[in-house]
C-alpha cells in the first residue's frame, strides 16, 4: 500500500496548446486538478515540469492555479524531467521513493521521465486517468510501455483512497467532497 509519507507527485507538461488538443483534455485537466487538491490534504510534495514554456506556453490555468499554491514550475528542455538538474535535485531532496506521475504526452515526455525514474531506483505509479496524448492509441501505447518496464497503474480515485486507507476522519470527509 502506498503511504503519503513515502510519495511525491510529478506533473509533466500540462501546458500550452498541447494541453487543449490532447485526447479528453477537459476531463484530463479536471482529474489532475482533483488529484492535486486531494494530495494537498496529505501534504505530499509536488514537482511541476514545463517543457520549454517560452516556446510552448505555460501550464493550463486550472492546473496552474492548484499547483501554484504549493510549488513552482520547473522549466526543462529534455523530454525526460530527469535530465533537468533542478528537477532531479528537488526530487532527490524530497527523500521519497514513490513517484505519482501524471501529465502529457504519455508516450513521449511522461514515458521518458518514467523510464529514467525507474532506472534510478524510484517506484512509479501512473495515474492513467491523469495521463493523455493527442491520440488514444499513443496514450495506451505509452502506458503499456511504462507498465512493461515496471511502472504500476492506478487511477485518481483508487490512489486517493489508497492513501486515505480508512473511511473516517476530517481528511476523508474533505476527500469525498473533492472526488464528487
Amino acid at each position: 500500500m502506498l503511504k503519503p509519507q513515502e510519495a511525491v507527485l510529478v506533473v509533466v507538461d500540462v501546458q500550452g496548446k498541447l494541453a487543449q488538443v490532447v485526447n479528453m483534455s477537459d476531463e484530463l485537466q479536471l482529474c489532475i486538478t482533483k488529484l492535486i487538491k486531494g494530495l494537498q490534504l496529505f501534504e505530499l510534495p509536488m514537482l511541476w515540469l514545463e517543457q520549454l514554456p517560452e516556446k510552448l506556453g505555460h501550464t493550463s490555468p486550472a492546473v496552474h492555479d492548484e499547483l501554484i499554491k504549493c510549488t513552482k514550475p520547473i522549466s526543462k528542455q529534455h523530454f525526460s524531467g530527469w535530465h533537468c538538474d533542478e528537477f532531479r535535485s528537488q526530487l532527490i531532496g524530497a527523500h521519497k521513493k514513490e513517484v505519482i506521475l501524471v501529465g502529457i504526452e504519455a508516450h513521449v515526455c511522461v514515458y521518458q521521465t518514467c523510464i529514467d525514474l525507474l532506472d534510478n531506483g524510484f517506484n512509479v505509479h501512473l495515474v492513467v486517468d491523469a495521463l493523455s496524448s493527442r491520440t488514444v492509441e499513443n496514450k495506451a501505447l505509452g502506458i503499456a510501455m511504462m507498465q512493461a518496464k515496471g511502472a504500476q497503474i492506478t487511477n485518481m480515485e483508487s490512489l486517493l483512497f489508497e492513501l486515505q486507507h480508512e473511511a473516517v476522519g476530517e481528511c476523508f470527509r474533505q476527500l469525498i467532497k473533492i472526488i464528487k
